[in-house]
């Protein structure tokens, strides 16, 4: 099996050490109230060597809050990043540390989140304002873990599409050693837009995202932004090290497994009876555990999307009489309306 043709980046040391570039080929991105715990492992079923990152963790959750509710994982969703929401170093630096010691395999700075939310903690996209303050933040959580730290970052601010104030902002932050890059290939407009908006209107501009993998030539590059099919991959990994997946991975997650296969990530994509299994077990390992089977299950509604019975397979998922008995059992039957 012929895998994708990807960009090839020699030489590149992160922290001074080796990184294998292809180890960021096939993401997921990181999803509030999506890429849960439960959305995680059963992406990994289908896509064997995914990278595939937590929803956004502000550090206040973690320094503040209940860790194990925001950090557990299962060993499974190996590799598996952190996403952070933060800006004060010291707080992302401790953060970071914990992620570390809890077995995450990256720790990843978010700089693309346009939420009014997020505004008001002053993190997120609007930090691409504040490049110095990034670095600082960058290096003291290279300094807290030996794991890759990482940043997910937007092109631009509100309607300036200047390639000088992206490639400065890379710039500032390159200089810390940093040399993963995210990047969401569209402005974040934080007045006036709403998050669903931010996803879609800015128009997407992956020439510019391109002249960064150029400049930068001795860093990764991951692709993030409107790619839906794997036609888009394709063409993608031609410039790019990655490409990283959000809607098409929560609304056809079924890319990811052909993707993985296209990818040379397996020889054939896993058959769909054994993660149906796989799933069944899992959900009633959590049922037992107290979890809610809607919870479990939410990240499978678009899994047969496309195939005869599709309609009823996502109908009876979301039923909520039949999903408030917590009977795994839902999964078997809803797989017996398919055509």
């Amino acid at each position: 099996m012929n895998s994708l043709t990807h960009a090839e980046t020699p030489g590149l040391s992160l922290q001074g050490a080796a990184l294998d570039s292809r180890a960021w080929e096939l993401c997921v991105a990181p999803m509030i109230d999506v890429t849960d715990r439960h959305c995680r492992y059963f992406h990994r079923l289908l896509a064997p060597q995914a990278r595939l990152y937590t929803e956004m963790i502000t550090t206040g959750a973690l320094l503040h809050g209940n860790v194990p509710r925001h950090l557990d994982f299962h060993v499974s969703e190996h590799p598996v990043a952190l996403q952070l929401g933060g800006s004060e170093p010291l707080d992302l630096a401790k953060a970071a540390k914990l992620g570390e010691q809890w077995g995450y395999d990256e720790i990843n700075l978010n700089c693309g989140c346009p939420s009014e939310r997020v505004q008001k903690g002053a993190f997120g996209a609007c930090l691409m304002a504040e490049p110095g303050l990034v670095a600082d933040c960058i290096k003291a959580m290279q300094d807290a873990v030996s794991v890759p730290v990482t940043v997910k970052h937007r092109l631009g601010l509100d309607y300036d599409d200047s390639y000088s104030f992206v490639r400065d902002f890379v710039g500032r932050i390159h200089e810390t050693g940093c040399r993963v890059f995210i990047v969401h290939a569209r402005n974040a407009v934080l007045k006036g837009l709403s998050p669903k908006d931010n996803r879609e209107i800015p128009p997407l501009r992956y020439d510019m995202a391109a002249r960064l993998a150029v400049d930068f030539s001795d860093s990764v590059f991951v692709l993030n932004g409107g790619l839906a099919s794997i036609g888009q991959c394709e063409e993608a990994l031609e410039t790019f090290h990655g490409v990283m997946l959000g809607r098409a991975a929560w609304h056809t997650p079924d890319i990811l497994a052909d993707l993985s296969v296209r990818l040379g990530h397996v020889e054939q994509r896993v058959n769909d009876h054994t993660v149906l299994e796989a799933m069944m077990e899992y959900a009633a390992e959590q049922v037992q555990a107290g979890v809610a089977l809607r919870h479990v299950i939410k990240s499978m509604l678009g899994w047969q999307t496309g195939r005869p019975g599709a309609r009823r397979w996502r109908r009876m998922l979301s039923d909520p009489k039949a999903l408030a008995e917590n009977k795994p059992e839902l999964l078997a039957q809803a797989w017996a309306q398919l055509g």
